[in-house]
C-alpha cells in the first residue's frame, strides 16, 4: 500500500511538470523537449492523466512551432473565457485578487525554492505546476486543489472549444482527489461560498460584451 501511494505520488509529479510545459506558451525549447516528455509520460504507472497527457504530447509534437504559437495566442491570449490565471476565475479583477496572489507568493516563498514567475503573475498555472512538481508537492497540489472550480471551468471552456489543450488540464484535474463535475452546474454546487463569485460566472469583470 505505501508503495503504491509513493508511486502514485511520483506519477503526478510527472504529470504536474510534463503540463506546465505543455500549457505555457510554446517555443523552440518545448519542442526540444517534447520526445523526452513522451518517454517520461510512458515510464508512467497507466492512468486517464497520464493517457491525456500524452495525446496532447503528441498533437505538439505533431504540428511546426509557428503554428503551434499562433493556436496557443488563439486559445488562451484572446478569451477571458479560457484564463490559465487561477484566481482570475474566482476574483476577477477586483480588490481582493491582489490578497490572493500575495497568498501563492506567500506558498512559494514558504518553500524555500526560488520560484521564476517568468513575467507571470504568482497565480499562472504553468508557474502552479511546476510549483508542485519541483519545489513543494504537498503546497503545490494544496492550491490546485483550492482552485479546482477554476480548473474545471477552465476545462469546459477548453472542450467547447474543442482543442486538444483540453486534455492538458483534465489531466491535471485526473491528479487531484475525487471526480471532475459533469458540468459547469456541478462545479458551481460544490463550490464554497467564497468562491462563487462574478468569476465563476465567466465574467470576471463584468464589462463583456
Amino acid at each position: 500500500m505505501i508503495g503504491r501511494r509513493r508511486d502514485r505520488a511520483a506519477d503526478h509529479r510527472v504529470v504536474h511538470q510534463v503540463a506546465s510545459w505543455c500549457l505555457d506558451y510554446p517555443d523552440a525549447t518545448l519542442v526540444q523537449r517534447l520526445p523526452l516528455l513522451g518517454r517520461a509520460l510512458a515510464e508512467q504507472s497507466p492512468s486517464d492523466a497520464v493517457a491525456r497527457l500524452s495525446a496532447l504530447v503528441d498533437h505538439l509534437g505533431g504540428r511546426p512551432l509557428a503554428d503551434l504559437q499562433r493556436d496557443y495566442v488563439d486559445v488562451f491570449d484572446l478569451s477571458r473565457d479560457r484564463a490559465l490565471h487561477l484566481s482570475y476565475w474566482t476574483d476577477g479583477d477586483t480588490r481582493r485578487r491582489g490578497e490572493v496572489l500575495a497568498r501563492f507568493k506567500a506558498a512559494y516563498r514558504a518553500s524555500g525554492f526560488v520560484v521564476d514567475l517568468h513575467g507571470e503573475l504568482p497565480d499562472h498555472l504553468p508557474t502552479v505546476l511546476e510549483f508542485a512538481a519541483i519545489a513543494d508537492p504537498a503546497a503545490g497540489t494544496a492550491l490546485l486543489q483550492e482552485y479546482r472550480p477554476s480548473l474545471e471551468l477552465l476545462r469546459f471552456a477548453l472542450l467547447d472549444l474543442g482543442t486538444p489543450y483540453a486534455d492538458g488540464v483534465a489531466a491535471v484535474c485526473a491528479t487531484l482527489p475525487g471526480e471532475s463535475p459533469p458540468d459547469r452546474a456541478a462545479v458551481h454546487a460544490a463550490a464554497r461560498p467564497p468562491v462563487e463569485t462574478v468569476g465563476l460566472e465567466l465574467q470576471p469583470y463584468g464589462d463583456r460584451p
